[in-house]
C-alpha cells in the first residue's frame, strides 16, 4: 500500500499545472470524488474555471488511472477533451500522468481515511478474486 501526502499531491499539481498552463483547456472538470481535489487545485494553477461538467475543451482529471473504465467512458463521450491523472497504473497513452505506479499496488491519497481505504482495497481484491 503506497500512502501519499500532501507535499507529493502539491508536487503533482505543479508538474501537471506546467503542463496545461498554455494550452487551450477552458475549464477543469473532476471525476466525482477522486478528482476533484485535484481539480480545484489545478483550476486554480492554470488559472481555469471549475466546470460542473465534462466538456470538449476541458481538462479532465481524476485521482488515479486503474483499469481505465472511468476515463474510458468520460473520453467517450468528450473526445476532443485533454485527460490527466495525478497517478496512473499503466503507461499512459491518450492521458497525462503526473506518477507512473506499479500496477498492483493499492493507492491512498492524502484526503482519504486510511482504515477505510485498508477495506476498499480488500473488498476491491475480493470482487476481483486476486
Amino acid at each position: 500500500m503506497q500512502v501519499l501526502s500532501w507535499a507529493q499531491f502539491d508536487q503533482a499539481v505543479q508538474l501537471l499545472a506546467s503542463r496545461f498552463a498554455d494550452s487551450a483547456v477552458t475549464g477543469v472538470y473532476g471525476v466525482p470524488r477522486g478528482g476533484l481535489c485535484l481539480a480545484v487545485a489545478l483550476s486554480h494553477a492554470i488559472d481555469r474555471p471549475l466546470l460542473l461538467s465534462p466538456q470538449p475543451s476541458a481538462l479532465i482529471v481524476d485521482d488515479v488511472y486503474e483499469t481505465g473504465r472511468t476515463l474510458n467512458a468520460l473520453k467517450a463521450e468528450v473526445p476532443q477533451a485533454s485527460f490527466a491523472v495525478w497517478v496512473s497504473k499503466s503507461c499512459p497513452d491518450w492521458w497525462t500522468a503526473a506518477v507512473v505506479a506499479e500496477s498492483s499496488e493499492w493507492v491512498v491519497f492524502p484526503w482519504e481515511n486510511l482504515e477505510k481505504a485498508r477495506a476498499d482495497e480488500q473488498a476491491y481484491r475480493s470482487s476481483r478474486g486476486l
